[in-house]
């Protein structure tokens, strides 16, 4: 009891205080129920149990406060039957248990008047500022008196997929919607508290002054949504229809964009509910369904070596192919090498697999325990060497080549984008993934990925539309122009707007362009020396020049319209600020500029001759340094009489 007191206490530190995790949700429950099984046979808990403490303190600097009533856990149970039992004959309310962090916020006078999250249960930290910029809260409502009530900021997994994608290290990236949560809320900055979609939903009226709810729980919810809030989505329930609402909640997960970690039940009478009580951790009147996990067995077929952009190789096991909670799973992350070797995998191994919350493929257990499977010595994508680093407690495999072609991912991203070569729905994180395949290795692999269709089809989250529309978009990117061509390859300095210079130089002769050497470019207006040196020794490499090549052999290359063209705005400095009305975006204003002789910088400074901003009057910094510089702000109705 005292070596799982101490594990549990462990993993529960890790994943509430520091969003990282030492072990998976079904271990957790499993040493959890053995613990609550080892006290009720001795009749003995033991001080810090986790059956008996609810929560962890709060770690942070944020404003901490008491709160007027202790926030306490749910009693659980993963059977049905058990919950048809305890629901009886009462009128009840069955809701999603949302998976995030749970907010307790009060009202005043109809605003908005104090946040403060559960923390521990008896002390949280005040996030009102950051509560002010989540997405669907009130921030004024039609009650005049003082309104407490309960409920869950989440973040849903098309969010949390946008945000993971943006952050450079897999290392760094979160681990799971709730983590990403956590930390978007208890942020010292609501700036970026705000640029996460934070959302609330409300499953708890703690108290309000004066309102008669006629007994009722529902009445409560009902009568929250009159008030702008969104509730949590539930369903009236007696013994009677258990079963079968149960089963609705199941089938509605796959759809679900925000992250349920099982259900709540609620007696819908108040008073008979109160009537009940609490113990020490668990009021009465409610429960939590968590969802039995469906296990099946399978057999390990390989481990597949995934590696990323920051050199991370991620083990990924492939099994025979099962169905788990309705859909057909053939492989799972086994995350790091630490779990891989706690695990003891080896190919041939009978495994158990299910679903994390029912999404989330994960190894339950390993029953034969091999140990067979080997560590690669060598990176699948560019055959560097690779070693083994102890991060966070957890060893992890990682590649030692800089040169590895999955580090290159930044550099990909910049050829597939709207200004190189545009092909639309190649994400930095489908990038990685194809890179990790070893579907990519040069640029030109881009338009050969129909020889991988069988595999790319097969891929999570992919399938025949997905594959026919990314080809579609590959074939629509072959048509374009060598000034896109040299703007994608990512050459140090040198923009589009530097490519469209070159080009135009040189007749869009490519023998030509590559045979000038560092004067003949420097010379061109506007390049200069440094620019010319980067463009001359990146075709000096003659692996990138080769790359070259094999890129050009894809291509359509058309010829850009410029003669002609006048250069009205010779030696004009432009800066763009605000939102466009005559064009599509800025890129399309800042290319109309750059062809008529201007040029186009992100900051104002004395050399900046215009500040297009069709709001010429607003208080932005980019007017007001405008303004101290005597920089003309025109309008683009303005800019397009010059």
């Amino acid at each position: 009891m005292r070596e799982l007191t101490e594990l549990l206490d462990r993993a529960g530190r890790a994943y509430y205080q520091e969003a990282r995790e030492i072990m998976s949700n079904y271990e957790y429950d499993r040493l959890y129920d053995e613990l609550l099984k080892l006290e009720k046979e001795t009749g003995t808990i033991l001080s810090g149990s986790p059956t008996v403490r609810v929560g962890y303190e709060v770690l942070s600097e944020l404003p901490k406060e008491r709160h007027e009533s202790p926030m306490l856990s749910l009693d659980k149970t993963k059977e049905a039957e058990e919950l048809k039992e305890w629901v009886g004959d009462h009128r009840s309310l069955l809701s999603w248990k949302l998976d995030g962090l749970t907010i307790v916020l009060t009202y005043r006078e109809g605003a908005l008047f104090k946040a403060v999250t559960r923390g521990n249960g008896e002390v949280g930290e005040v996030i009102t500022s950051n509560a002010r910029v989540f997405r669907n809260i009130p921030l004024r409502i039609p009650y005049q008196g003082e309104l407490v009530l309960r409920g869950e900021a989440v973040i849903g997994y098309r969010e949390f997929e946008r945000i993971n994608a943006e952050i450079e290290g897999a290392e760094s990236k979160y681990k799971n919607p709730r983590n990403l949560c956590s930390g978007s809320v208890r942020q010292l900055n609501n700036e970026i508290t705000a640029k996460r979609q934070v959302n609330f939903f409300a499953f708890s009226l703690v108290s309000a002054e004066g309102v008669d709810f006629e007994n009722s729980h529902e009445k409560e919810f009902l009568w929250l949504k009159s008030q702008g809030f969104e509730v949590v989505e539930y369903r009236v329930v007696t013994a009677e229809n258990l079963s079968e609402t149960i089963r609705w909640f199941a089938q509605q997960i796959e759809e679900n964009d925000f992250p349920s970690d099982g259900l709540v039940v609620i007696y819908d009478d108040i008073s008979y509910g109160r009537s009940l009580g609490r113990t020490a951790k668990f009021p009465r009147d409610s429960m939590a369904f968590k969802w039995a996990d469906e296990i099946q067995k399978t057999r390990l077929r390989e481990i597949e070596w995934s590696p990323s952009r920051t050199g991370l190789i991620n083990p990924v096991a492939i099994f025979e192919p099962v169905e788990l909670e309705g859909t057909t799973v053939s492989r799972a992350s086994v995350h790091n090498i630490s779990i891989l070797r706690g695990l003891e995998l080896g190919i041939g191994d009978t495994i158990e697999v299910y679903k994390a919350n029912m999404i989330i493929p994960q190894i339950a257990e390993n029953l034969t325990r091999s140990s067979s499977v080997e560590i690669p010595e060598v990176c699948p994508v560019c055959g560097g060497a690779t070693e083994i680093r102890k991060v966070n407690d957890a060893e992890s495999l990682y590649c030692t080549n800089p040169e590895c072609q999955a580090k290159k991912i930044k550099s990909f991203t910049l050829l597939v984008s709207r200004d190189a070569l545009n092909i639309e729905g190649l994400s930095e994180a489908t990038l990685e993934k194809f890179i990790g395949k070893g579907f990519i290795h040069e640029p030109a692999d881009l338009f050969r990925l129909e020889r991988h269709r069988e595999e790319l089809v097969e891929l999570d989250g992919f399938g025949e539309k997905s594959y026919e529309n990314l080809i579609e978009n590959v074939e629509k990117a072959r048509k374009t122009t060598l000034a896109r061509v040299i703007y994608s390859l990512g050459i140090p300095g040198i923009g589009l707007a530097g490519a469209k210079l070159i080009c135009r130089n040189f007749q869009n002769q490519v023998e030509a362009m590559l045979a000038a050497d560092v004067e003949e470019l420097a010379s061109i207006d506007r390049v200069g020396e440094v620019l010319a040196g980067n463009f001359v020794k990146h075709f000096r490499d003659e692996e990138k020049k080769e790359c070259f090549y094999h890129l050009l052999s894809e291509l359509s290359l058309e010829q850009e319209q410029v003669e002609g063209q006048e250069q009205d705005l010779t030696g004009k400095v432009f800066v763009i600020t605000g939102s466009l009305a005559h064009f599509s975006n800025r890129s399309a204003l800042k290319e109309l500029i750059e062809s008529r002789g201007g040029k186009v910088t992100g900051s104002v400074t004395g050399k900046t001759d215009y500040l297009i901003n069709n709001d010429t009057a607003s208080g932005s910094s980019k007017n007001k340094k405008a303004k101290e510089l005597g920089v003309a702000i025109i309008s683009e109705e303005e800019f397009l009489k010059l």
